[in-house]
């Protein structure tokens, strides 16, 4: 798989794509041919668990990954922390991080950012998602990439309100529990905006692939999640991010390593806390669990 696919797999689980799917129109109730079984892991001591759920931040309507060990977690912890945390009911602040990092009045034309052959298709593409040419051509690269890819991911049925992350949140505040987050919107759309311009370029292509492929990508990378394939999920976030060392250590080393410091700190403060980030940062080598093991700290599979 190139590293234009490994974008579009990784970009539906990271918590920042919730902004690019946005809300579209219900899609038929999906179910799993069997009883969904998404990894867990917990780090516990005398008096403190941390549990460690890896997500798909954008789901089909209904679809089911729910299990009873994932639920008495939630129901034992006293908290949950997620990767960001995205206000779709008052997105003012959201957006104006967006147009702090992504608009660039002096960037070249959209059309002239990809090879000639894929400009029929980049027009294509920008008529189908609604948003006038020449507002793109303000956009850094990758912002206007996810704008594309929004497209995408809605004509394909995916939807930020039915992803996990937004379910959890929805459990918790309704327990009145509280949800904190380990990187504030700027901090996660600012490793895309520091990406290399050939990255960005290469997410841009990514955004003209036709439904039918990307349904094709995501349901590869929603059977391996839903059943709890963490080989699988290793493959595609971390050995197709081979060819871009800079990029998987933007998104993936660097934040796993941050994130793992901070779990090492919560673990000196007794209760249980539930922490639901991307599936593809408990995936493979550098994942957060590994970070955590060459800390010293034992971290066990529960499901």
């Amino acid at each position: 798989m190139t590293l234009k696919h490994w974008f579009k797999r990784g970009l539906a689980a990271l918590s920042i794509a919730t902004l690019a799917a946005g809300c579209g129109s219900a899609a038929p109730a999906q179910r799993t041919s069997a009883a969904p079984r998404p990894a867990l892991w917990q780090v516990k001591d005398r008096d403190t668990i941390v549990y460690l759920f890896g997500t798909i931040h954008l789901l089909p309507r209904g679809y089911q990954w729910r299990t009873p060990k994932l639920d008495a977690a939630v129901a034992r912890s006293n908290g949950l922390v997620v990767e960001t945390i995205i206000d779709a009911k008052n997105p003012a602040e959201l957006m104006a991080v967006m147009a702090r990092l992504g608009v660039n009045p002096s960037a070249p034309p959209l059309l002239s950012r990809v090879p000639a052959d894929k400009r029929a298709a980049l027009q294509a593409a920008i008529a189908r998602s609604g948003v006038p040419a020449a507002a793109y051509d303000r956009l850094e690269t990758w912002a206007a990439a996810f704008t594309l890819i929004g497209t995408q991911f809605r004509s394909i049925g995916l939807h930020g309100d039915e992803g996990v992350e937004t379910t959890l949140k929805q459990a918790f505040t309704a327990a009145g529990k509280p949800v904190g987050q380990l990187e504030t919107n700027a901090e996660q759309l600012g490793f895309f905006d520091t990406m290399p311009e050939e990255a960005q370029r290469a997410l841009l292509i990514a955004s003209l692939d036709q439904p039918e492929k990307v349904r094709d990508q995501f349901n590869d990378m929603l059977a391996a999640w839903v059943r709890g394939d963490v080989a699988a999920i290793a493959k595609t976030f971390n050995d197709d991010m081979a060819g871009s060392s800079a990029l998987s250590e933007a998104l993936l080393r660097r934040r796993n390593a941050n994130w793992a410091r901070w779990i090492e700190g919560r673990m000196g403060q007794p209760g249980a806390v539930l922490v639901a980030v991307g599936a593809g940062h408990l995936a493979g080598n550098n994942s957060v669990q590994a970070m955590l093991q060459q800390r010293g700290l034992k971290v066990t599979r529960v499901q």
